[in-house]
Parts: C-alpha cells; sequence; structure tokens
C-alpha cells in the first residue's frame, strides 16, 4: 500500500508542499526522528512499526495497518469536526503512537500543523491560537494559564486527577480525556473533563456525561465475563481485542471505567480499585501519589499509600490520616493502613508510574 498522496492543504510549520519528496527534504533537515518515520509512512509498506508505552507490560514493537491509521484519523477529524486548515500543535513525543498520529491527521486531513520540542510547559512562548492540540496530564497542568490558546483538547498517558479537572473548568478550552492502546491506534473513545455542556460536532448534537467515556464512529463495546471492556473497531483493528480495565457499561456508547483488573485488591475479601481511591485522594494529595495492595497475614492484602516525598515529619502525617480520614467520599475500606514515603517513583519511558518496581523500594 503505497501513500504517495497527502491533503494539500497541508502545511508543517507555516511550510505549504507541492510533493511527498519536499517533505521528506523538508523533515530530515530538522528531526531525526519524524523522518524516517514518514519515510516509512510513504513507503509501498502497508504496515508501520510502532512502540507501545509499556505502561501495562513490557515496551514492544507492534505492527499498524496503514490504511486503519487512516480510518482513525478520519475518526477523529469527525468526531471533533476538525477540517482542513484545522490548526494544530504537536507538542507531544513522536516516538509514540499519540504523537505520530498528530502527523497522521494534519496530513490526510489538511490540517497546518506547528511542532514544538516535547516538554512539561508546552505553551510556554507561544502566542498563536489553536484550534486543536493533544498533552499528557503533566503539561496540562503546566499550561492552565494559556489554555485560552487551545479550542480543543485531548489528553492521554495518564489519569487527570481531580484537582487539575478543578483547575480547567473555568476555561474556554473543551478539554477530553482520552482512552485507547497503541493497539487501537490511539483513542476509540473520550471523556469531557469541563463545560460539560453539548458538544456541537458534524455528527449530531451529542451529551457528555460526567465520569463516562463515550466511542467514537465505528466503535462497538461490551464486557467479558470479569466484567473488563472488550472492544470491537473493525476500522482501525484487525482484531477483537479484550482489555484488563474494569467498566460499568452506561449504554451501547458509554462507559465508566473504574480501573485495571491488574490493580485490583482483595483485602479482607473487600475489592478495592486503587484508581477510584486515588481520585478521591487526589482532592486532598498535591504531590504523585498512588495506593497498592501488599501482603498481610490477616487480610490478605493491606491497601497503603505511596507518596513521592523524600521526607516527611511525624506532625505531617499525622495531619495527612487525620485529613483522610475526615474524607467523606471514602468508605472505611478504602483508607489506606499505611503511608509510606518515596524519594522519587520508578517510571516508564512516557512518565507513568511502574507501580510494582516502586513498590519494590519498600523491601
Amino acid at each position: 500500500m503505497k501513500i504517495d498522496k497527502f491533503h494539500s492543504n497541508f502545511q508543517l510549520n507555516e511550510v505549504s508542499f507541492a510533493s511527498v519528496d519536499e517533505i521528506l527534504s523538508y523533515t530530515s533537515r530538522f528531526s531525526d526522528e519524524i523522518y524516517p518515520f514518514l519515510e516509512s509512512w510513504f513507503s509501498a509498506d502497508a504496515f508501520i512499526t510502532v512502540k507501545t508505552s509499556g505502561s501495562t507490560g513490557v515496551p514492544k514493537n507492534i505492527k499498524l495497518h496503514k490504511k486503519q491509521m487512516i480510518n482513525s484519523a478520519l475518526a477523529t477529524g469527525s468526531f471533533f469536526d476538525l477540517k482542513e486548515n484545522t490548526t494544530a500543535l504537536l507538542c507531544i513525543p513522536t516516538e509514540y503512537i499519540a504523537g505520530k498520529m498528530m502527523l497522521i491527521r494534519a496530513l490526510i486531513l489538511g490540517w497546518h500543523l506547528d511542532m514544538v520540542a516535547p516538554s512539561s510547559y508546552p505553551l510556554r512562548g507561544i502566542k498563536k491560537q489553536y484550534d486543536f492540540s493533544a498533552m499528557v496530564p503533566l503539561q496540562l497542568e503546566n499550561s492552565i494559564k494559556s489554555l485560552n490558546l487551545i479550542k480543543k483538547l485531548i489528553v492521554g498517558g495518564g489519569v487527570v486527577s481531580s484537582q487539575l479537572q478543578d483547575k480547567i473548568q473555568a476555561s474556554n478550552c473543551s478539554v477530553f480525556a482520552t482512552y485507547g492502546m497503541t493497539e487501537t491506534i490511539t483513542h476509540i473513545a473520550v471523556k469531557r473533563l469541563n463545560s460539560f455542556s453539548s458538544l456541537q460536532n458534524n455528527n449530531s448534537n451529542e451529551s457528555f456525561q460526567k465520569d463516562f467515556y463515550k466511542t467514537l464512529p465505528n466503535v462497538e463495546i461490551y464486557k467479558d465475563v470479569r466484567n473488563c471492556l472488550v472492544i470491537k473497531a473493525p476500522k482501525v483493528s484487525n482484531e477483537v481485542i479484550f482489555t484488563n480495565d474494569i467498566i460499568h457499561l452506561v449504554s451501547d456508547d458509554q462507559f465508566e471505567w473504574l480501573g485495571r483488573l491488574d490493580n485490583v485488591i482483595n483485602s479482607g475479601g473487600v475489592k478495592l480499585h486503587p484508581e477510584k481511591i486515588e481520585e478521591k485522594l487526589s482532592k486532598i494529595i498535591s504531590k504523585r501519589f498512588f495506593v497498592a495492595g501488599i501482603s498481610d497475614d490477616k487480610l490478605g492484602q493491606k491497601l497503603v499509600l505511596m507518596i513521592e516525598q523524600p521526607f516527611a515529619s511525624l506532625d505531617e502525617e499525622v495531619a495527612l490520616k487525620l485529613k483522610i480520614k475526615q474524607l467523606k467520599t471514602l468508605t472505611k475500606f478504602e483508607i489506606p493502613k499505611e503511608i509510606y514515603f518515596v524519594a522519587s517513583f520508578i517510571d516508564t519511558e512516557t512518565n507513568k508510574i511502574q507501580r510494582t518496581k516502586t513498590l519494590g523500594l519498600l523491601k
């Protein structure tokens, strides 16, 4: 499948192109990463090899069909009403699928794409207005004062905390969390994070409900016997994908994400979902943290709280325990039995916490 065409309106860093050779020549001068990717994209090969993030296992290379990547780009454009001449900012790494797909969307849909070096402060020095961009939660956190520069923003690569969600409620930028993975060629569902009114798009007036993900077109979802999400999206994947994500199925096209099956804690016969507990605790903890289960003779597993902080005084720890006990949203089973302070968490290459390895620091 040789892809030798691109949308005539496509621009990269305000440069227009008359041919594929011009695109390749231009990118070869400033990016050792983008150039070989685009060279592969425009080749006769039907597939592109990409690397998974490693957030749910060991990073690996997988092959994605170019036609399905195009379908993914078209679905995003349709869902968010991002037509030709859309101005977009690429500020995430192009090493992984999320960054690569920003390039493909621009090529296929005819966007005007500007690139900046990936950093924790992507909007620093930016004066231009953009219709669309993609960020990770840390970038969003550091961009709140400048969010008015972006009309629509998707956020992936990690959970957006309740504290961060509170900070973006007054923003004119429409912010969406994404659900997806490399195997589904980025997102197959999105969740509105602010301004919970109808989203205008060219499909219909969709009403986004808080806490619920809504699927993109041509995506079928259901639950398996483990209560985990199953994805059937033939436009972007030849396989039916059985995930380890526990969900509450709201409707044929909406679901609430409860957490990873791998992370479920069985404490005295009570099943606890760390991600939901973390969402509640994020109201009172500003530092990086997570909860997990460790072996316990009586309970089987006991719930513990890990906080990324080199040192905490006894007074700080006591004050935090009191705040946790006073948090009305927590059940008695969701109150951590122990609190541990760790100087630095162990992360993946994409800055996601490796929970098991970080827990190993306690030994």
